[in-house]
């Protein structure tokens, strides 16, 4: 009892220490907190700079990387020298040129030689996009070297413009130019107009269709028919589907209507579109 007493007896003087035994308990759980929350301001500090920095690179994946590339394309379409520029100018001819009676051609036509990987030796325009749509083509579709930085590339293996058998074209529907961005707009029967140095090849789009991406033989010499013989020029063009995806591709066919030479004038599916 005594001793029990003494416990109670002694709660007076002893409640200074009980105040400093809780102080002591108290200030590691503040602690503790406090350190929580710097953890936690630290962290959600990263995620905002995580956050602004993937917003910086949608920018530049979807904006920037367009305003570069077209800049780049346009000065590529201007050093040919002999191309149609997205002003719409053509080369002037020469002096001596005489023009065709009929400068539509549906003979035989000029067919350049499969020219070497990251070589531009064409333009396309495409008055369905506009008429100052007018892109250059580059060999090859490697996206570091020829559709990250020169917009168009042609398939190594299939014909060359104006040739028989299937010219096959790839190139970005979104980002680094986007030269096929209104891929979904053309409809059978518009032009799409290739030049090289020596002639206009002008092409109508027979069909467009949307396949797998290892769907492969939409790039065959006659589209979707291996190993068939072709007997007529064509041309398709490759890009992904849907927009910012792909897991798919859109596929525009066509087939040559004409050809002309360059210094016989443009062509008519062109000079309207300059005209109105």
């Amino acid at each position: 009892m005594t001793e029990g007493s003494g416990a109670v007896g002694l709660a007076e003087p002893g409640a200074p220490q009980t105040r400093r035994s809780l102080r002591r308990v108290r200030e590691p759980a503040a602690r503790r907190r406090t350190s929580g929350a710097v953890v936690v301001g630290v962290l959600g500090e990263l995620l905002i700079t995580v956050g602004v920095l993937l917003g910086l690179f949608v920018v530049w994946q979807l904006f920037w990387t367009d305003v570069v590339a077209e800049r780049a394309q346009d000065q590529v379409v201007e050093e040919l020298g002999w191309a149609r520029t997205p002003a719409g100018g053509t080369q002037e001819p020469e002096p001596d040129a005489v023009p065709a009676a009929s400068p539509e051609r549906r003979d035989a036509a000029p067919v350049l030689p499969e020219q070497p990987h990251a070589t531009t030796f064409a333009t396309l325009a495409v008055p369905r996009w506009g008429p100052d749509y007018v892109q250059p083509v580059s060999e090859g579709v490697t996206r570091r070297d020829v559709l990250d930085v020169l917009g168009i590339g042609h398939y190594p293996g299939t014909a060359m413009p104006g040739g028989i058998g299937n010219f096959a074209v790839a190139a970005h529907r979104n980002t680094y130019g986007k030269p096929f961005h209104r891929v979904e707009e053309l409809q059978v029967g518009d032009p799409l107009v290739v030049q090289t140095q020596e002639a206009w090849y002008v092409y109508r789009v027979t069909s467009t269709q949307i396949v797998l991406p290892q769907d492969v033989e939409v790039i065959a010499p006659v589209p979707g028919e291996p190993g068939v013989e072709p007997t007529r020029a064509m041309i398709t063009l490759t890009t992904c589907h849907p927009i910012f995806s792909a897991r798919e591709r859109f596929i525009v066919h066509g087939e040559l209507d004409y050809w002309m030479p360059t210094d016989a004038g443009t062509p008519a599916e062109l000079a309207a579109g300059e005209g109105s």
